[in-house]
């Protein structure tokens, strides 16, 4: 009996520091496909108003220092399900499978939403899974109890699809319906049947990927607003959409709806108090479809877009909320990943969380509860244009390129984030003690994958590699 009266006593001690009294909190996490650091007017953006998560922001927690996973789709939503940074993930780029999916992740992973089952939670999610094709070991429905959405991440580049997937059944559909609208009234539907029992809400929108689509009814007022845009046309994955700029606009204002939407909704259920509800994006934003994010200024202050290292490629909006337990109105400067999701929300669940992983919890961050235990350093690794790789330690950035061709490889470039946070000066030559880091950090955080690898790492590295 001993060893079960220390769990009740050690989960009791750690429900009345969180302080909701041994209520599991309902954890609803929202993941943006392609928004950039500045797409959200909480976050500077001025063409258009997201005033419902600018409301999260107002009643919750911004930081300012969180980044994505990856730089793509795939990977991104790997590091998040399982914890793991890409130097350490079974999935580090996008590896299509055909005729519909995603290279699926093994059978026996461990991620969020299985973890959070074995605590009681019932767990959804609505949107792109982009991690294992149809039926394949990881479909969503191995992992989550509900799914409805887009299993491919191929098949997600259109908003009016021939067919979305309830678990393992394919739905057909006329090709005629916008499919956000879908997707989010099966959300509110989870939320509503989950109702007396805590849940875990995993909501990763399309929007704003390309191609650039929204109704017309939707459109129309961009249209007036970006009448110089007219005649542009913006053409992806077969489709072509005049004035992609306007369509930009209604897109992120149709995704600020319905975050809008759900938070009504956890009102009017009165699930307010005891539901923490984050928002955040997979990378930063895209050049695709006819999208301009320098128009837009989508990566605000930062260098760089999707599929780049440097901070416009990786630095994510994330925003939490949680009345009574996030300080409203909040700032924070953490630096902080995807990664640090999964034991965040074991924490929250009060479930050890599994050994061995690359993130570290934020809760005492979130809540004001004990010491936040910080990183010693994050690290990502990408494949595609040439082979990449960045690690962020303190407030140094290194970043290295063209690692396909050892004999090509660029020396490793060095910003100083606090002063430099556009990554416009490399200082690498000033400080070879801090590259000569970088380079350890790099050999430490890279576990070799049979699936991922740069090129031949024979040549010998010099201090400025």
């Amino acid at each position: 009996m001993k060893p079960i009266i220390f769990v009740l006593l050690f989960a009791l001690c750690r429900d009345a520091a969180f302080g909701h009294e041994a209520v599991k909190p309902n954890i609803v996490y929202i993941l943006l496909d392609d928004a950039g650091y500045g797409d959200l007017s909480c976050y500077g953006q001025k063409h258009f108003k997201t005033p419902n998560i600018d409301k999260l922001a107002a009643e919750g927690m911004k930081f300012t220092q969180h980044y994505s996973g990856s730089t793509v789709c795939a990977p991104t939503r790997c590091s998040l399900m399982t914890g793991l940074h890409t130097g350490h993930t079974y999935v580090r780029g996008n590896r299509e499978v055909q005729p519909e999916g995603q290279s699926p992740m093994p059978a026996d992973i461990v991620t969020i939403p299985r973890l959070l089952k074995s605590a009681g939670y019932t767990t959804g999610a609505f949107g792109k899974w982009g991690l294992g094709a149809p039926s394949s070991p990881s479909d969503p429905a191995e992992h989550f109890d509900t799914f409805f959405g887009y299993n491919c991440q191929r098949q997600a580049h259109l908003y009016y699809p021939d067919h979305l997937w309830r678990n393992k059944q394919k739905i057909p559909l006329d090709g005629k319906t916008y499919s956000e609208g879908l997707i989010l009234q099966e959300a509110l539907q989870f939320i509503k049947d989950s109702k007396g029992k805590p849940f875990f809400l995993f909501l990763p929108v399309t929007i704003p990927h390309a191609a650039m689509q929204a109704p017309e009814k939707n459109m129309a007022e961009w249209r007036k607003k970006f009448p110089a845009f007219e005649n542009k046309i913006g053409k992806y994955a077969g489709s072509e959409t005049k004035n992609p700029i306007a369509a930009f606009a209604a897109m992120m204002t149709l995704a600020d709806e319905g975050v809008g939407r759900v938070m009504s909704l956890l009102d009017e259920m009165n699930l307010d108090d005891n539901t923490i509800v984050m928002l955040s994006s997979d990378n930063g934003p895209h050049q695709e479809g006819g999208h301009d994010p320098v128009f837009f200024d989508s990566n605000g202050p930062l260098k760089g877009f999707k599929r780049d290292l440097y901070e416009g490629g990786i630095r994510a909006p994330l925003i939490a909320r949680w009345p009574g337990k996030v300080q409203a109105a909040s700032t924070s400067n953490l630096v902080s990943a995807h990664w640090d999701m999964l034991p965040t929300f074991c924490d929250l669940a009060g479930i050890e969380t599994p050994s061995g992983l690359d993130g570290i919890s934020i809760v005492a961050e979130l809540t004001g509860q004990g010491t936040q235990q910080p990183h010693e350093f994050l690290y990502w690794e990408f494949y595609e244009k040439g082979g990449r790789r960045a690690v962020r330690f303190d407030n140094w950035k290194a970043v290295q390129l063209n690692l396909k061709s050892i004999e090509q490889a660029e020396g490793i470039e060095l910003y100083d984030l606090n002063n430099d946070i556009g990554e416009e000066s490399n200082i690498a030559n000033k400080h070879p003690e801090l590259v000569q880091q970088a380079q350890q950090y790099f050999a430490a955080a890279h576990t070799p994958s049979e699936f991922w690898s740069f090129g031949s790492q024979k040549k010998k590295p010099s201090n400025n590699r």
